[in-house]
């Protein structure tokens, strides 16, 4: 008899998304567009053995972002993690390590908005 827990998210617009990427093994990485500038990005390699890392705007407040938490381990917060650049809308590898970004690997994130924008219906905020 087991016991399992399930954490389910689903993509809300201008404020998280999860999905994949392709990774190109080049330092000049793949794009990958959210819609929104991320304040937290989660990856982890979905076709081989690989640690789910997370990198964030508190721990880095500028690009590279190099500061990396590992939340399946006990390790203390890596400063020599994968390589990230986090844009207006979306965020940029660059790194080559396989963890991240191995040629024809595939990769799963999830990411949530450093201001999230949202209004009813999912339909992002404008002004007046």
């Amino acid at each position: 008899d087991s016991t399992y827990v399930a954490y389910c998210f689903t993509d809300v617009t201008g404020y998280s998304k999860m999905g994949s990427y392709t990774g190109n093994g080049n330092a000049d990485g793949t794009f990958i567009y959210t819609g929104f500038k991320p304040a937290f990005v989660m990856v982890k390699r979905a076709d081989s053995s690989s640690l789910w890392q997370t990198v964030d705007t508190k721990r880095d407040t500028y690009n590279r972002m190099s500061h990396t938490l590992f939340p399946h381990l006990a390790d203390a917060e890596s400063s020599t993690g994968w390589f990230v650049d986090y844009v207006s809308n979306g965020f940029k590898i660059r790194d080559t390590g396989t963890s991240v970004n191995a040629s024809g690997g595939t990769y799963l994130y999830m990411t949530f908005a450093e201001a999230p924008l949202v209004g009813s219906n999912n339909t992002p905020c404008t002004a007046r």
